[in-house]
C-alpha cells in the first residue's frame, strides 16, 4: 500500500486500460493499455524535479505542458481553473487542483479526455472539469460543480448534455453520464453516452497508481512504446472499422449550425429534463 507521503507527491502515474464499447446500432468494442499522468497544478516546479525523464513546460522524454490544456496559450492552468470555479460561485483558494491527462512523449500527445479534480481548502471535492478534444483540433470543457447527492462512497455521478462534436458516428443530441472514482491508489472513469432511447457508447479507464520515477518511466517506455501516437492511431483505426461495419456518418456542424458553447435546441426536450448550460 502506498504511503501517505507517496500519495502526496506532486505528480504520479496511473497505468491501466481504456475500453470503448459501441452498443448500437452496430456493436463494436476495443481496449488498450495506457499510462496517464496526475499532476498537482500548484506544484509544477516540484513535479519537474521528480525525474530526469520528465519535464514540465520543457522538452523531455515525457513532459507536461500547460499550453496543451485550458486556454492553450501557455498561461497558468491553476489560474484558469480558479476563474472557471469562480464563475460557478466556488472558491478554490487554499484548495488543490489535480489534472489527470496523457503526458507528451517525444513532444507529442493527444488527450481525448482530461479531468481536473478541484478541492476546497477543507479537502472536499468541489468541482470536476471534463476537458474534451476532437481530432479536428477543437477543445471544450464541461465544468460541473459537485452537487449534493452526487458524491458517495462509490465515487462521483454527474450528467451533462453533449455540446461538442467529437465522433463522426454520434449525433449531437446526446447526454453524458459520468461516474468517477477520484485519484487515490486507483482512479476510475466511466462515461456512458445515451440518446432518448438509451445507452449508445460506454468508455472507461481503470488505472492503478505508481510513483513517477525515472525507473517507472523507463519501464513504461519499453512496455508501452509510442503510446501517445498509438492513441491517435487507434482512434482512426477504430473509426475505419466502424465505417466498415456500416455506421452512419454524422456531418460536423458548421459555426452557423452550432458552436461548442451552444446546446442543440432539441436536446433537453428529447431527454425530458433541464439541461445544464456549461
Amino acid at each position: 500500500m502506498a504511503s501517505a507521503q507517496t500519495m502526496d507527491e506532486a505528480a504520479a502515474l496511473y497505468l491501466g486500460d481504456v475500453m470503448h464499447a459501441r452498443l448500437k446500432p452496430k456493436g463494436h468494442r476495443f481496449s488498450y493499455k495506457v499510462m496517464s499522468l496526475l499532476i498537482d497544478l500548484d506544484r509544477l516546479d516540484a513535479a519537474d524535479k521528480q525525474s530526469r525523464l520528465f519535464g514540465v513546460n520543457r522538452a523531455a522524454l515525457y513532459s507536461f505542458h500547460e499550453s496543451d490544456h485550458g486556454e492553450r496559450d501557455g498561461s497558468s492552468l491553476r489560474a484558469y481553473v480558479q476563474r472557471t470555479a469562480a464563475k460557478h460561485g466556488i472558491d478554490l483558494t487554499g484548495g488543490k487542483v489535480q489534472l489527470l491527462c496523457y503526458p507528451r512523449l517525444f513532444g507529442y500527445t493527444f488527450n481525448p479526455l482530461s479531468v481536473y479534480f478541484c478541492t476546497r481548502a477543507d479537502g472536499t471535492l468541489a468541482m470536476l472539469i471534463y476537458e474534451v478534444r476532437n481530432t479536428f483540433g477543437d477543445i471544450h470543457s464541461y465544468a460541473l460543480p459537485v452537487a449534493p447527492g452526487e458524491l458517495s462512497g462509490a465515487g462521483v455521478r454527474q450528467e451533462q448534455d453533449k455540446l461538442f462534436y467529437v465522433s463522426p458516428f454520434l449525433d449531437m443530441a446526446m447526454r453524458y453520464h459520468f461516474r468517477v472514482t477520484p485519484p487515490g491508489a486507483c482512479v476510475k472513469l466511466r462515461i456512458l453516452e445515451s440518446d432518448s432511447e438509451g445507452p449508445i457508447l460506454a468508455a472507461t479507464f481503470n488505472g492503478r497508481r505508481q510513483r513517477l520515477t525515472s525507473a517507472a518511466l523507463a519501464r513504461t517506455f519499453f512496455a508501452l512504446p509510442l503510446v501517445t501516437f498509438k492513441i491517435m492511431a487507434a482512434i482512426h483505426w477504430e473509426a475505419l472499422r466502424l465505417w466498415g461495419k456500416g455506421a452512419r456518418i454524422v456531418a460536423r456542424p458548421t459555426e452557423k449550425d452550432s458552436s461548442a458553447d451552444q446546446r442543440p435546441a432539441h436536446a433537453s426536450r428529447r431527454f425530458g429534463r433541464r439541461a445544464t448550460s456549461h
